[in-house]
Protein backbone atom coordinates (compact mmCIF):
# COMPACT_ATOMS: atom_id res chain seq x y z
CA UNK A 1 0.00 0.00 0.00
CA UNK A 2 2.61 2.55 1.22
CA UNK A 3 4.57 2.08 -2.56
CA UNK A 4 1.42 2.75 -4.58
CA UNK A 5 0.73 5.69 -2.52
CA UNK A 6 4.24 6.90 -2.92
CA UNK A 7 4.01 6.47 -6.38
CA UNK A 8 0.71 8.16 -7.19
CA UNK A 9 1.19 10.85 -4.28
CA UNK A 10 4.91 11.98 -7.16
CA UNK A 11 2.67 11.24 -10.38
CA UNK A 12 -0.08 13.15 -8.94
CA UNK A 13 2.37 16.11 -8.09
CA UNK A 14 3.46 16.66 -11.54
CA UNK A 15 0.00 17.01 -12.75
CA UNK A 16 -0.68 19.65 -9.44
CA UNK A 17 2.26 21.73 -10.27
CA UNK A 18 1.38 21.78 -14.10
CA UNK A 19 -2.03 22.97 -13.27
CA UNK A 20 -1.43 25.35 -10.57
CA UNK A 21 1.60 26.64 -12.95
CA UNK A 22 -0.91 27.27 -15.76
CA UNK A 23 -3.84 28.93 -12.99
CA UNK A 24 -0.96 31.58 -12.09
CA UNK A 25 0.40 32.32 -15.72
CA UNK A 26 -3.01 32.54 -16.77
CA UNK A 27 -4.06 34.59 -13.63
CA UNK A 28 -0.77 37.31 -14.43
CA UNK A 29 -1.67 37.24 -18.19
CA UNK A 30 -5.34 38.28 -17.14
CA UNK A 31 -4.25 40.85 -14.62
CA UNK A 32 -1.52 42.53 -16.71
CA UNK A 33 -3.70 42.48 -19.72
CA UNK A 34 -7.05 43.89 -17.57
CA UNK A 35 -9.07 41.04 -19.26
CA UNK A 36 -12.36 39.93 -17.81
CA UNK A 37 -12.54 36.79 -16.03
CA UNK A 38 -14.20 34.35 -18.07
CA UNK A 39 -15.56 30.33 -17.49
CA UNK A 40 -12.56 29.55 -18.70
CA UNK A 41 -10.26 31.11 -16.70
CA UNK A 42 -12.27 29.97 -13.08
CA UNK A 43 -11.93 26.29 -14.52
CA UNK A 44 -8.26 26.70 -14.97
CA UNK A 45 -8.53 28.51 -11.30
CA UNK A 46 -10.61 25.64 -9.91
CA UNK A 47 -8.58 22.73 -11.38
CA UNK A 48 -5.33 24.06 -9.62
CA UNK A 49 -7.29 23.69 -6.29
CA UNK A 50 -8.96 20.54 -6.74
CA UNK A 51 -5.84 18.96 -8.07
CA UNK A 52 -3.57 20.62 -4.95
CA UNK A 53 -6.32 19.33 -2.69
CA UNK A 54 -6.28 15.73 -3.75
CA UNK A 55 -2.45 16.07 -3.70
CA UNK A 56 -2.55 17.09 -0.32
CA UNK A 57 -4.96 14.02 0.90
CA UNK A 58 -2.82 11.70 -0.88
CA UNK A 59 0.07 13.16 1.11
CA UNK A 60 -1.89 12.61 4.16
CA UNK A 61 -2.71 9.17 3.50
CA UNK A 62 0.89 8.59 2.50
CA UNK A 63 1.79 10.10 5.93
CA UNK A 64 -0.03 8.17 7.65
CA UNK A 65 1.56 4.52 5.88
CA UNK A 66 4.66 5.23 6.28
CA UNK A 67 7.09 2.92 7.44
CA UNK A 68 8.66 5.90 9.37
CA UNK A 69 5.84 7.85 10.18
CA UNK A 70 5.72 9.94 13.68
CA UNK A 71 8.85 8.18 14.53
CA UNK A 72 10.86 10.23 12.56
CA UNK A 73 9.96 13.23 14.17
CA UNK A 74 12.55 12.66 17.18
CA UNK A 75 15.67 12.38 14.38
CA UNK A 76 15.78 15.78 13.38
CA UNK A 77 19.25 16.29 12.86
CA UNK A 78 19.18 14.38 9.66
CA UNK A 79 17.99 17.34 7.09
CA UNK A 80 16.74 14.42 4.37
CA UNK A 81 14.41 12.80 7.41
CA UNK A 82 13.44 16.59 8.64
CA UNK A 83 12.51 17.24 5.02
CA UNK A 84 10.40 14.50 4.45
CA UNK A 85 8.54 14.41 7.42
CA UNK A 86 8.35 17.77 9.02
CA UNK A 87 8.77 20.71 6.62
CA UNK A 88 7.61 18.92 3.52
CA UNK A 89 4.13 18.39 4.57
CA UNK A 90 3.78 21.65 7.35
CA UNK A 91 4.72 24.04 4.52
CA UNK A 92 2.80 22.27 1.45
CA UNK A 93 -0.05 22.59 4.00
CA UNK A 94 0.26 26.44 4.54
CA UNK A 95 0.93 26.66 0.86
CA UNK A 96 -2.38 24.60 0.04
CA UNK A 97 -4.16 26.87 2.67
CA UNK A 98 -2.87 30.16 0.86
CA UNK A 99 -4.07 28.24 -2.40
CA UNK A 100 -7.47 28.23 -0.74
CA UNK A 101 -7.43 31.35 0.60
CA UNK A 102 -6.90 33.02 -3.04
CA UNK A 103 -9.65 30.61 -4.17
CA UNK A 104 -12.32 32.27 -1.73
CA UNK A 105 -11.11 35.61 -2.07
CA UNK A 106 -11.06 35.76 -5.79
CA UNK A 107 -14.87 34.97 -5.57
CA UNK A 108 -15.75 38.31 -3.58
CA UNK A 109 -13.50 40.47 -5.61
CA UNK A 110 -14.53 42.34 -8.94
CA UNK A 111 -13.95 40.90 -12.21
CA UNK A 112 -9.98 42.19 -13.13
CA UNK A 113 -9.03 41.72 -9.25
CA UNK A 114 -9.86 38.24 -9.69
CA UNK A 115 -7.15 37.79 -11.23
CA UNK A 116 -4.95 39.61 -8.70
CA UNK A 117 -5.79 37.18 -6.18
CA UNK A 118 -5.56 34.02 -7.61
CA UNK A 119 -2.16 35.49 -8.80
CA UNK A 120 -0.63 36.19 -5.69
CA UNK A 121 -2.07 33.85 -3.13
CA UNK A 122 -1.49 30.82 -5.78
CA UNK A 123 1.61 31.95 -6.65
CA UNK A 124 2.70 32.36 -3.34
CA UNK A 125 1.62 28.68 -2.67
CA UNK A 126 3.34 27.65 -5.61
CA UNK A 127 6.61 28.85 -4.73
CA UNK A 128 6.09 27.00 -0.81
CA UNK A 129 5.56 24.41 -2.91
CA UNK A 130 8.31 24.06 -4.82
CA UNK A 131 10.47 25.12 -2.22
CA UNK A 132 9.85 22.06 -0.33
CA UNK A 133 9.98 19.24 -3.00
CA UNK A 134 12.27 16.71 -1.85
CA UNK A 135 13.84 17.08 -5.17
CA UNK A 136 16.68 14.13 -4.30
CA UNK A 137 13.54 11.49 -3.84
CA UNK A 138 11.61 12.91 -7.02
CA UNK A 139 13.81 12.84 -9.53
CA UNK A 140 16.49 10.12 -8.47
Amino acid sequence: MYDLLQKLHSWWAYLALIILFLAVINAVIGYSGKKLFQPKDLRISLFGLIFTHIQLLLGLLLYVVSPLGLDSLGQMKDSAIRLTSLEHPLINIIAIVLITIGWSKHKKAENHLKFQKIMIFYGLGLLLILSRIPWSLWLG
